[in-house]
């Protein structure tokens, strides 16, 4: 009998994380590789943000905390919704976990029952539906076309949805293809709800400030009140105030959706850091400006990545609207044969030959479920993205 788990066998480990690691050890063995992979801004948490952490420390804030996050926080994230999206939240509709991933994992394990389906537009984040097979539920892939900017539309969700649909996965910006729902998109997404009364929104808002071209960000909740009520909105820290390793996310939903979420928690993890939660209190109420300054930074970067890439012999680079990865097609190198004699016939092969000729480290679109295409993550420096893309022009280049 084995020890471990059936159901573990449902699912596979988190493919940018162990790309990441795989990247790390490279290096360790000696090998310049360059990575592209990472999912984490590369500046500093600011500094404001790691006083306020210090100084909880120094008055002893160091004990457990409300399962669900500390009333003061919980605060500052009422009003971070009511500020930002106009969206009215009271305490107990609004939960505090380990990261935007533990909200998620919450919501799944709290209301997903066996056979249950779950809507994941593709190209998806990769953790959703690896989380939707753990809680034995079904996910459910649209394919939200390039030609349509990688955005799921209307008629597609409209075919999808079944007396067995439990929820509508939504992330925009979106990790990997960086597409944004303007107003106008999430009300035509809203109305074809309206008429599903049983189907709930999980609406995963994370990269919600990462957004280029002058573009206002929507969330659906927002756009069509009517459906707060099946509505969890989701979002964190990590990514606009560059603290992923503090580990702090948050949702919005209906009191006994976040009742149950907070139960399950209770037998989980328990509290967030409290270290992490008062750092998190500062990110949310302190100074916001630098986020505009980083989101131009992140624009410059994006202009000069999608131009270069686009000059390279096989790859095709849609602009993407937010977060910051870009999400190239690789199509014209599937059938190209490298100088070791190696036939390319997927994007994951595309991966691995950039790794193993050029020492480059980007991750195939088959993880994201669409192909072939590759993400690439611009959250580093322009000498690293200008080295890592003359490395992949070389590559592409010799291929026959």
């Amino acid at each position: 009998m084995s020890l471990i788990a059936a159901r573990l066998n449902r699912i596979k480990p988190s493919p940018s994380s162990m790309a990441g690691q795989r990247a790390r050890e490279l290096r360790a063995a000696g090998r310049d590789i360059i990575g592209l992979t990472s999912g984490e801004p590369d500046f500093d948490t600011p500094a404001h943000i790691c006083e306020a952490a210090a100084r909880a420390m120094s008055r002893s804030q160091t004990k457990y905390t409300d399962v669900g996050g500390t009333p003061e926080l919980r605060a500052a994230i009422a009003e971070k919704f009511r500020r930002d999206n106009q969206l009215d939240y009271a305490p107990n509709e609004l939960i505090v976990g380990t990261g935007g991933k533990q909200i998620i994992f919450n919501a799944f394990m709290c209301t997903v029952e066996e056979g249950d389906e779950v809507i994941v537009p593709t190209p998806y984040w990769v953790s959703y539906p690896d989380i939707v097979l753990l809680a034995e539920g079904k996910p459910v892939f649209v394919d939200c076309l390039p030609g349509n900017g990688f955005k799921l539309a209307p008629e597609d969700l409209e075919r999808a949805i079944t007396p067995r649909t439990r929820w509508l996965v939504l992330n925009a910006p979106n990790n990997p293809s960086g597409a944004a729902y303007s107003h106008d998109e999430l009300k035509a997404l809203a109305e074809v709800l309206m008429r599903h009364p049983h189907v709930w929104v999980m609406t995963d808002d994370i990269y919600e400030h990462i957004l280029y071209d002058g573009r206002k960000f929507a969330t659906i909740a927002q756009v069509e009140p009517a459906l707060k009520e099946r509505t969890l909105t989701i979002n964190g820290v990590s990514k606009a105030y560059a603290m992923t390793g503090w580990r702090i996310g948050y949702g919005g939903a209906p009191a006994a959706l976040v009742k149950a979420m907070v139960k399950l928690q209770s037998q989980s993890t328990s509290n967030p850091s409290s270290i992490s939660q008062a750092a998190a209190l500062e990110a949310l109420s302190g100074p916001q400006d630098f986020i505009a300054e980083r989101t131009r930074i992140f624009q410059t970067r994006r202009d000069a990545v999608v131009s270069q890439l686009n000059r390279i012999p096989g790859i095709r680079c849609h602009s993407p609207e937010g977060a910051f990865y870009v999400f190239p097609s690789c199509a014209e190198v599937i059938g190209k044969v490298t100088p070791t004699g190696q036939r390319i016939e997927t994007d994951e092969d595309f991966v691995m030959y950039l790794l193993e000729a050029q020492n480059l480290a980007v991750l195939q679109g088959g993880a994201y479920g669409v192909s072939p295409f590759f993400r690439i993550s611009f959250a580093t420096s322009m000498e690293k993205l200008e080295a890592g893309i003359a490395r992949l022009r070389a590559a592409c280049e010799v291929l026959r």
